[in-house]
């Protein structure tokens, strides 16, 4: 087991490379960077303070604040008052930022539809399933092996 599992550990790092590689491809194309894209995303259905937004993709809140200073300068994002926390402000998609997002999200629908080709739903969610199954528990790990999980 502990062999097969050191394998699909390389196999997912493996993955994760190529996606991350064909997500610059994706935004680079609308002029955007994958990281600019991911926040785009984040807060495309709630406004959410820099910090929120940057815990959500699992990432260091100062380079999620350069990026969101950068999409503000660009008008593609704001800044607005946010009522539960008057020093905190919420980061919210413009208009401008809405539509390089729908352009970015338009490309990766058809790049899935072609990467996707020949893969079965099935296969797909089984696959998913199993990841979330690894991920909760290598989570639950860590937490142990860190002293969080230990009384």
């Amino acid at each position: 087991m502990a062999d097969e599992l050191a394998l699909l550990v390389a196999d997912v790092y493996e993955a994760a490379g190529a996606l991350r590689r064909s997500g610059e491809a994706l935004a680079a194309a609308e002029g955007q960077t994958q990281a600019r894209w991911q926040l785009l995303s984040v807060v495309s259905e709630e406004a959410l303070p820099v910090a929120r937004a940057a815990r959500r993709l699992g990432v260091a809140r100062q380079g999620v604040q350069r990026i969101a200073n950068e999409l503000v300068g660009e008008g593609l994002a704001e800044f607005r008052e946010n009522p539960d926390h008057r020093t905190s402000a919420l980061l919210a998609l413009t208009p401008a930022g809405q539509e390089a997002l729908a352009a970015i999200t338009a490309r990766a629908e058809a790049a899935h539809r072609v990467i996707g080709a020949g893969l079965a739903d099935a296969d797909l969610a089984a696959v998913r399933e199993l990841l979330r199954r690894l991920t909760r528990q290598t989570d639950a790990w860590t937490e142990w092996a860190t002293g969080r999980g230990r009384g």
